[in-house]
């Protein structure tokens, strides 16, 4: 057979293979909860709110699809368990994945996508602005995620194997409302009346399953705020989408316990998992031809939409707060989104998980859509400084605008219903006033020509054009369009308002089916993969900028910031179409060795004379007598949580007694049920302790039990020691 003949049958053997929806799927999981103690959260900017312990662990889980054969194309998605993705952990990630794989991954195929939760450490960004709170550049934050994600990113790949995908859609309602309502009521009538409802409700989830057409994992797209845990929490967690993502792994783990007929299980021949294996321990199974199930909640355009259902109110009141400035007596303080668990933000936070779960499940259960084409990608980085966007009108003319160096405006610090500011700032303010005016000249006043382009925002913060002691905000950024059959992810580097995503959805659409010559059709899907690879605060439609509430004032590029995404993801979509060239755009910055640490080191630890780390300071009565649904509390002399991550490990466990008297845990700093707390006596003190809370589940198998703690201590001359300690025994009945 001539070279040619042969080339032509592996190229008709390959787009066979796509056709049939056979490629090769990989996914992976780690741990990347990082430091929990001490350390600022980031999302609320609020400087008081300091890890002290965990809720649940945060995890990295990534999916890998390649077209069959050596050389197919692939790409690699991570949704990660943080606010949301950063430039520098990109860039570190993509040189640790070239060490290992050369060429094979780069930033044109790999995403690496935030859940946005509000609960995980900060300091990991590489720009000013957002990591002051965090009292600058966290080392062990950063460390962790780009660890963690690019464990779970080799996970994915040692585990690529031949496999297909489902795809499934359906509406999931009560999980969401639009915490701005009165800037999205500024879009132009005959475009609301396109939609039912001010927030998208659309969930679309990918079913992944092996060869043998046995699941091995899921992922979905549902725009909703991780903001049901709020500013008053303390405890790392991933909030409702972190939630859910455990939520859905215990539940396939317990239809394999069960052998539910509902899914086809089973990838290996006698392969089962028992259910009260705790999650930790299941990830250390990922690579082994019995890998565990993978879920995944990505984010999408969540800009605007908020898990706080039961809408926002006044403090310890019923009275809503003002429409259109989200305010109580003229201040925004007072002013608080509430969540369908009210008081309670934790039970707020499950119902939203569930919620997602059951969807999930239903959409997982029911998926019958194969995923069928080729896999391919476009991906560029655009100065958004001055950025020249062409506008078409109605009846065909042109006009030329531009975006505008970054800066944030004075409802910036109003800060939403989810989380308010401080002071007197108020969301929907577009003139600002003479204080905070005063005070601003003290960073930069900004030009007329920067006042001129960022109006109506009174600009509070002129970020774009601060260099000291290095940038404050970013200006080159990532965009990213992404092909898996039927299925386009756009990845944006921002938080996208409701009616900013449904434009960029459409336009890729349209430009997708207009170039593709019958590539691309009804079938065709978008989604939005939000906070991707960089962050650069919000995206709103122009008529929304022009209300300035907390969105508009944080879309950093100026009015026609939309306008200038919806211009380039055009031109990636037309490459992608055509399968032609992108240019790869100017270089963003790497910051990573300007970056200043502030946060004081852990000097030591210590414990009263005569007690050891791991010893009980408070412990259960021995032979007590406990049920489903009462708390048991154990509270141990402990080290800093920053001496040890215990990576992959757990602080806490819930163990049960064994026959042969040994013990073994059903419970860790995974499970909903066990919470993680930490706390030094006063600020200053060598001493802190840990305090585990178990409340038992209505599921518990009876026995006798014990509360176990792990941590680390560290001595005067720096010394790191591992240490553990258990409670008394104590018996659960049912």
């Amino acid at each position: 057979m001539g070279a040619p003949v042969f080339a032509a049958a592996i190229s008709i053997a390959l787009l066979a293979a796509s056709a049939s929806g056979d490629f090769l799927v990989g996914l992976g999981s780690y741990d990347v909860t990082g430091p929990a103690a001490d350390v600022n959260m980031m999302g609320y900017a609020d400087p008081s709110q300091n890890a002290a312990g965990i809720h649940l662990r945060l995890r990295a889980r990534s999916f890998i699809v390649a077209e069959s054969g050596a050389d197919g194309r692939r790409v690699a998605f991570v949704n990660v368990d943080s606010c949301m993705g950063s430039q520098a952990i990109t860039i570190k990630v993509l040189s640790k994945l070239k060490d290992r794989y050369g060429d094979t991954y780069s930033e044109k195929n790999v995403i690496i996508s935030g859940i946005h939760t509000h609960s995980g450490p900060g300091g990991y960004l590489q720009y000013v602005l957002y990591i002051v709170t965090s009292i600058g550049f966290v080392k062990q934050s950063f460390n962790a995620l780009v660890d963690g994600i690019f464990s779970s990113i080799v996970q994915a790949h040692e585990n690529l194997r031949p496999g297909s995908i489902l795809l499934n859609e359906g509406e999931l309602l009560d999980a969401n409302i639009n915490r701005s309502p009165s800037a999205y009521l500024n879009n132009p009538v005959e475009e609301r009346k396109r939609y039912k409802y001010n927030v998208d409700k659309n969930m679309v989830l990918l079913k992944f399953l092996d060869s043998k057409r046995a699941p091995i994992g899921s992922f979905s797209w549902f725009p909703v705020h991780c903001t049901s845990m709020n500013r008053t929490n303390e405890l790392i967690s991933g909030d409702n989408k972190g939630a859910a993502a455990h939520f859905m792994e215990a539940w396939f783990d317990k239809q394999l316990e069960q052998e539910d007929p509902t899914i086809e299980m089973l990838g290996k021949p006698g392969w089962t998992m028992n259910a009260s294996v705790t999650i930790r321990n299941r990830r250390r199974l990922v690579g082994d031809s019995s890998s565990p199930f993978i879920a995944a909640f990505s984010q999408s355009n969540e800009g605007d939409v908020s898990p706080n259902t039961l809408g926002a109110f006044c403090a310890d009141s019923t009275v809503a707060c003002e429409f259109n400035h989200s305010t109580c007596d003229g201040r925004n303080e007072q002013c608080i989104g509430r969540g369908p668990g009210y008081p309670d933000h934790f039970a707020s936070t499950k119902i939203i998980a569930q919620k997602q779960l059951q969807k999930a499940i239903e959409l997982f259960r029911s998926a019958k859509e194969q995923v069928v084409g080729r896999v391919n990608y476009k991906q560029t980085f655009v100065d958004f400084t001055r950025l020249k966007v062409t506008l078409t009108a109605a009846n065909g003319t042109t006009s030329t605008v531009t975006t505008c160096p970054a800066a944030v405006g004075f409802s910036f610090a109003a800060g939403t219903t989810d989380g308010p500011g401080a002071f007197d700032f108020t969301q929907g303010d577009t003139k600002g006033n003479a204080f905070w005016r005063i005070v601003r000249a003290a960073l930069k006043t900004p030009n007329k020509a920067q006042v001129d382009c960022q109006y109506p925002k009174p600009i509070l913060i002129d970020t774009g054009e601060m260099t000291f002691p290095y940038d404050w905000a970013p200006s080159v950024l990532p965009i990213q369009i992404s092909q898996i059959g039927q299925l386009i992810i756009l990845s944006v580097p921002a938080e996208f308002s409701t009616m900013a995503g449904r434009r960029l959805r459409d336009a890729v659409k349209e430009t997708l089916v207009a170039k593709g010559r019958g590539q691309f059709g009804p079938k065709t899907r978008v989604v939005i993969a939000g906070l991707s690879n960089d962050y650069s605060q919000y995206v709103t439609t122009f008529e929304e900028y022009q209300i300035q509430r907390y969105e508009g004032a944080s879309t950093l590029f100026g009015p026609h910031t939309l306008s200038g995404y919806l211009q380039e993801f055009r031109k990636l979509a037309i490459a992608l179409a055509e399968n032609s060239n992108v240019d790869s755009g100017p270089s963003p910055p790497d910051l990573l060795g300007k970056q200043l640490e502030l946060l004081p080191p852990v000097v030591m630890d210590t414990t009263p004379v005569g007690v050891d780390f791991g010893d009980a300071k408070n412990n259960v009565k021995r032979g007590a007598s406990y049920r489903p649904g009462d708390v048991v509390e154990v509270v141990f002399w402990t080290g800093c949580p920053r001496n040890d991550l215990l990576t992959e490990k757990s602080f806490s466990s819930v163990e049960i007694e064994q026959s042969d008297g040994s013990w073994r845990s059903l419970y860790d700093d995974n499970d909903w049920s066990v919470r993680f707390l930490w706390r030094r006596p006063s600020s200053l003190s060598s001493r802190s302790y840990a305090t585990i809370r178990w409340e038992i589940p209505q599921e518990v198998k009876a026995g006798t039990y014990r509360i176990s703690h792990f941590g680390a201590s560290k001595s005067l001359f720096g010394s790191v020691r591992p240490f553990s300690g258990s409670s008394n025994s104590f018996q659960v009945k049912l």
